[in-house]
């Protein structure tokens, strides 16, 4: 058909290829930005509270997790906490002759201070590099006793890792229950307005896909 400004131009009609194309490229338009503005709430997962063994402060984010411990402590879910010890940075300053007491010694400090007794408190071993140490050590730790339930208290943004990290590393080896701090500041729903958060949701989300590849990345030591 010739084109009405130009009769001699004639105007073709859209291969069908091209309207497939478009349509891929727009569905998959649609989808990453529907991942993009998800993703925050995708990662937080919660169990409902129920008593357990005990309650496993897992390392990092000084003083949200342990705080978050003591609270559940007091409620009557648990009658222990388990803390667990991490090799840095202590062992790469103690190279530099510089002392550093251990997370778990800060933690223990913290816990005290929120009206936990010394004598509930342990620190498992052995010592641990990262949560899929964490996991296998709760999980041994608790192979040993006669109640198969312990609760994960962790930040908001790990807790799909670390709910998957159980299933895979600790199958049939009883039940994790895994709670978020309260007061953590993470914000799901506007994870990319931050650095803090925008860098969390990163972490995890490549800690995922190493999990579900099933853990071919190590740490660096």
């Amino acid at each position: 058909m010739a084109n009405s400004d130009n009769p001699a131009v004639v105007s073709r009609p859209r291969s069908p290829r091209w309207l497939i194309l478009s349509a891929i490229g727009g569905g998959g338009l649609v989808l990453a930005v529907v991942i993009f503005f998800g993703v925050g709430r995708w990662l937080v997962v919660e169990d409902p509270l129920v008593k357990a063994r005990a309650i496993v402060v897992l390392s990092g984010a000084m003083p949200l997790r342990a705080i978050e411990a003591a609270k559940l402590y007091r409620e009557g879910y648990a009658p222990e906490i388990w803390l667990t010890h991490s090799t840095e940075p202590g062992e790469t300053l103690e190279e530099m002759g510089i002392p550093f007491a251990g997370e778990d010694h800060y933690d223990t400090r913290i816990l005290i201070h929120e009206g936990v007794p010394p004598e509930a408190i342990h620190v498992l071993e052995p010592p641990i590099v990262n949560t899929a140490d964490e996991i296998k050590v709760a999980a041994a730790t608790l192979a040993r006793g006669k109640d198969g339930t312990v609760i994960f208290v962790t930040t908001k943004v790990h807790t799909r890792r670390v709910r998957l990290l159980w299933r895979r590393l600790a199958p049939g080896q009883g039940r994790a229950i895994v709670r978020a701090a309260s007061s953590d500041p993470f914000d799901p729903r506007h994870w990319w307005r931050t650095t803090s958060d925008a860098l969390d949701v990163v972490r995890e989300v490549l800690g995922l896909l190493n999990a579900w590849a099933g853990l071919p990345l190590h740490p660096a030591h």
